[in-house]
């Protein structure tokens, strides 16, 4: 190897310390202090995307394979975009399937979020398929994830974050059941699916729609999980009612908003200059 090509690899050496490749998950740390962390959402299947938001200081970035047409392969390249980043990459699998979340996980993702848990039954499925035996199912074969990690094994037993969303009535009447469960990380609300069970489609007001959200955040504490909530409405409104777990945007949301904010603004600019 060349002097400049050495010099190239130690500079790389000191980028990668610190980031990923070991598996240690700084936003489980954060989780376990109690720590308010914030994330956003790509449903966009293309890297670049991954590695802007990835630069902006996220604590975690959900990658969305339940509602975005985003395959195996596609999220394997969007965590790889990441690989300079500190935003945790966690993965929202379209159901809860032992393998989808085995292909997730085995691709490098540091969490799962399983949707629509709604028992104690479906709950022990979902720590099943993320635990390797003798505790779970997940069949062994870390492809990526082991790459950097050769105690990959181990760092999955204490390292990996399993978060179960709550968006029925079915869950909420459910709460404790399902998170008594050993090896859940996080209760997420699905806000929309929530207030549709309720019967009050996205009335992010409405009493009713907030008592169920203060009984999830009561039985968060009680068993020592993190109240997390997506596509938050009022941030310091659902900080301050207790939720911790945080994802404010999607990537789909900031294109717009910002093309939106970007084109009236020239509209505007314009429009002064003719006068």
């Amino acid at each position: 190897m060349s002097r400049a090509g050495a010099k190239r690899g130690k500079r790389l050496s000191h980028v990668w310390e610190g980031l990923q490749p070991d598996l240690k998950n700084s936003l489980k740390a954060k989780m376990k202090k109690g720590e308010v962390t914030i994330g956003t959402t790509i449903s966009i299947g293309h890297p670049d995307i991954a590695e802007t938001l990835g630069q902006v200081g996220y604590d975690w970035i959900l990658i969305d394979t339940e509602h975005a047409p985003l395959e195996v392969g596609t999220v394997q390249n969007l965590m790889q975009a990441m690989s300079g980043s500190k935003s945790v990459p966690i993965v929202r699998v379209a159901w809860n399937d032992m393998v989808m979340i085995k292909r997730a996980l085995d691709i490098g993702a540091y969490g799962i979020i399983v949707p629509w848990v709604n028992t104690k039954e479906e709950a022990e499925r979902a720590v099943q398929a993320v635990r390797y035996p003798p505790r779970g199912l997940r069949g062994f074969g870390p492809r990526r994830a082991s790459l950097f990690d050769p105690e990959y094994v181990a760092t999955a037993e204490n390292e990996l974050i399993l978060a179960v969303q709550i968006e029925t009535k079915k869950a909420i009447d459910n709460l404790d059941e399902i998170l008594s469960v050993d090896g859940i990380d996080a209760a997420v609300i699905g806000p929309a699916d929530l207030s549709f069970s309720l019967g009050m489609l996205m009335q992010y007001d409405n009493p009713k729609f907030n008592a169920a959200l203060d009984k999830v955040v009561a039985a968060t504490r009680k068993h020592h999980v993190a109240a997390g909530f997506l596509a938050v409405d009022n941030i310091e409104r659902r900080v301050k009612q207790g939720f911790t777990w945080l994802n404010v945007s999607a990537d789909l949301g900031l294109l717009k908003s910002s093309a939106k904010k970007d084109y009236e603004e020239a509209v505007k600019g314009a429009k002064a200059a003719k006068k």
